[in-house]
């Protein structure tokens, strides 16, 4: 019996072993460290309790001990607009990217920026007042999302003289692109880059797809309209010279990650085997 006990103990062990490396891949080789990693954030805050969307939600004391980690481990913070060629890019950079436009992005993500000499591009909804959407599809609940406190017009503008932050487009109303006729997709598309310069005295370079949703067609719209490159939802690491700057894949950072979660995203653009 004890010895029976001793193999499946044994067993349960290696199990246990093999999914925590399965889960962490922490084999998997690095990228290119000379290769840009485009982090994506949304909200600096802490958790909400039971809420659906915590991932979302990175805390502050986290954030801060991140941005430490990439300023003491060697990169240069640039702005999205500055990937789109590849040329005077640091050796090693990172593009630390906001979407949507939630309110402490200013109050709790700023002054962390300001602290480490750090930059951040904000992919900002034009007109979260218009019917700001969390809707993926038709049915989802849209109120834990759009509760959320949004940045103000004088705050955007605070945070754009600062020097800290680059604006990009992510439609007018966080639109789920696939589900618009061409003429609706291509007016949300647009909209940052008509009403950014007058309200926010800022253009804006580059654009983020709601949801990480959009076909060719939508790239096109992008390209057509004026912005320089997009980012998509694609965990991955981006190259340095993209092949399509339509089609910028980031990091993503979760909320629930711990720091050693994080610095795995950093080396291969994922936490895990497939995430």
């Amino acid at each position: 019996m004890a010895a029976e006990l001793i193999i499946a103990t044994g067993a349960a062990a290696g199990l246990a072993a093999a999914h925590w490396s399965w889960r962490h891949a922490w084999w998997r080789p690095p990228v290119d460290w000379s290769r840009p990693r485009v982090l994506m954030y949304h909200m600096i805050r802490d958790p909400v309790p039971g809420a659906r969307f915590n991932k979302l939600r990175v805390r502050p004391a986290m954030f801060e001990r991140q941005v430490r980690l990439l300023r003491n481990r060697g990169f240069s913070f640039v702005f999205a607009s500055q990937l789109v060629t590849g040329e005077d890019l640091p050796e090693k950079p990172v593009c630390l990217t906001f979407d949507d436009g939630y309110a402490d992005n200013l109050l709790a993500a700023d002054p962390i920026l300001a602290r480490h000499d750090a930059r951040a591009t904000l992919y900002l909804v034009e007109d979260p007042a218009a019917g700001w959407s969390s809707k993926k599809k038709a049915h989802h609940a849209d109120d834990e999302l759009a509760a959320e406190p949004k940045l103000t017009g004088d705050q955007i503008r605070q945070m754009v003289e600062s020097g800290r932050w680059e604006l990009g487009g992510h439609t007018r109303t966080h639109a789920n692109l696939p589900a618009l006729t061409d003429d609706v997709a291509r007016d949300e598309i647009r909209s940052a880059r008509d009403a950014f310069p007058e309200r926010f005295g800022a253009e804006a370079k580059t654009f983020a797809y709601p949801f990480g949703l959009f076909e060719p067609r939508h790239a096109e719209m992008v390209r057509q309209a004026g912005y320089l490159a997009a980012v998509t939802t694609e965990p991955a690491v981006a190259a340095r010279s993209p092949v399509d700057p339509f089609r910028f894949p980031r990091v993503k950072v979760s909320g629930r990650d711990s720091l050693y979660d994080f610095t795995l995203r950093l080396r291969a653009g994922k936490r895990g085997a497939t995430t």
